[in-house]
């Protein structure tokens, strides 16, 4: 198990100043799961992977693997990177051009201190190139890869050296759209069969919500909520996270009143009152901010029946754009744009009426803070 406490990293700036990159960061990641550290660029997330591989040294904190302290501020602990025994795979993949695909592999193994048998090497290299589907390809010049073997290829070195921790720093950036999509897909089955305990660095969240056993979101250098996909996706604990990690709709609003024991509240908005979902206990008159993710408003052109009448608010289409498999509606309600999505069925023509219906359990307040 990785744990991580209190980690601090700073360096400095180009005016002197001291650069916060990691502030008071903790989690720890069990046996055999990945850990996405998810946040947009500058928040500290390459900083705290580059910190737990060794190749930045933090001002304050813990490291530890398995029981082993990595480094330790009070204990004066620092353990090389290469005493490690991480596997590191970073955006460029750093391949050695003049090497082809065995070589490659190979590399690691034949430059270690504990030196292995020709026999052995050959047997390690080829068990993990038929890991990644390279097998049939170590013969090749590295040069003649495409980017998603080049990028099989990083994994294959990195593994190779039977990794106690495997740490991967955007490894999917440079492929293009469908290829990074094929490629979730197969360092999912990697991780999985091979039970690699794994911290993955991302800004791409639909990345994160694929891959990941477990979500630390970070922002300004701090952690700012952990949890599963499902969790972070559809229970922000903040604007950020909400905001950050998918598209949704924030409506302002006001708790009028706390529904007993069912974690539902009632606010008022704009639009008129809501039934939502509380995550925590909030008192009477509180500001909030309602969360609500455009695939959780349904569209009909009827007005739904009483029964069915729990938050209904009633727009006009402002405009549509037509994506293959679902249509994003925008809905005006007064001076407020709503983003809804529907199926390419709805016809809707721009500048006529239209009904939206949000699922009470989808409707996610959050402290105005």
């Amino acid at each position: 198990m990785l744990s991580v406490k209190a980690l601090h990293t700073e360096y400095p700036g180009a005016g002197g100043q001291a650069i916060k990159a990691a502030q008071d960061v903790n989690f720890e990641v069990p046996e055999g799961k990945l850990f996405t550290l998810l946040g947009p660029s500058g928040c500290g997330k390459t900083t705290t992977l580059r910190s737990i591989a060794g190749l930045e040294r933090p001002r304050a904190g813990e490291i530890s693997v398995g029981g082993r302290v990595m480094f330790s501020a009070d204990a004066g602990i620092f353990v090389a990177p290469n005493q490690r025994n991480f596997g590191m795979v970073f955006q460029s993949y750093a391949i050695w051009p003049h090497l082809n695909v065995f070589q490659n592999t190979a590399f690691p193994l034949e430059v270690r201190k504990q030196k292995l048998s020709r026999r052995e090497i050959e047997e390690r290299v080829m068990r993990v190139l038929h890991a990644v589907a390279l097998d049939e390809l170590a013969e090749r010049d590295a040069t003649k890869l495409s980017g998603g073997q080049q990028q099989r290829l990083a994994l294959a070195r990195a593994l190779v050296m039977e990794p106690q921790l495997l740490l991967l720093d955007e490894p999917l950036s440079n492929l293009d759209a469908k290829l990074r999509e094929r490629m979730r897909f197969e360092l999912k089955r990697l991780q999985r069969e091979l039970k690699l305990t794994t911290v993955y660095v991302t800004h791409d969240q639909s990345e994160a919500l694929a891959l990941s056993h477990e979500i630390a979101v970070m922002n300004e250098g701090r952690v700012v909520q952990i949890g599963s996909p499902r969790e972070i996706y559809e229970r922000p604990r903040n604007r950020f996270v909400a905001d950050f990690v998918g598209t949704t709709n924030f409506l302002d609003a006001k708790v009028l009143s706390a529904h007993g024991g069912n974690g539902h509240c009632q606010v008022s908005t704009p639009f008129g009152t809501l039934d939502v979902q509380c995550g925590e206990t909030l008192g009477t008159n509180t500001a909030v901010v309602i969360s609500v993710r455009p695939e959780d408003i349904e569209l009909t052109e009827q007005a739904p029946a009483r029964a069915e009448g729990i938050n209904v608010i009633t727009g006009t289409v402002h405009g549509k754009a037509f994506l293959g498999e679902y249509l994003d509606f925008q809905v005006k309600v007064g001076d407020s744009v709503l983003l809804a999505r529907a199926h390419p069925s709805l016809r809707t023509p721009i500048g006529e009426p239209i009904h939206m219906r949000m699922k009470v359990e989808k409707c996610v307040a959050i402290p105005n803070a």
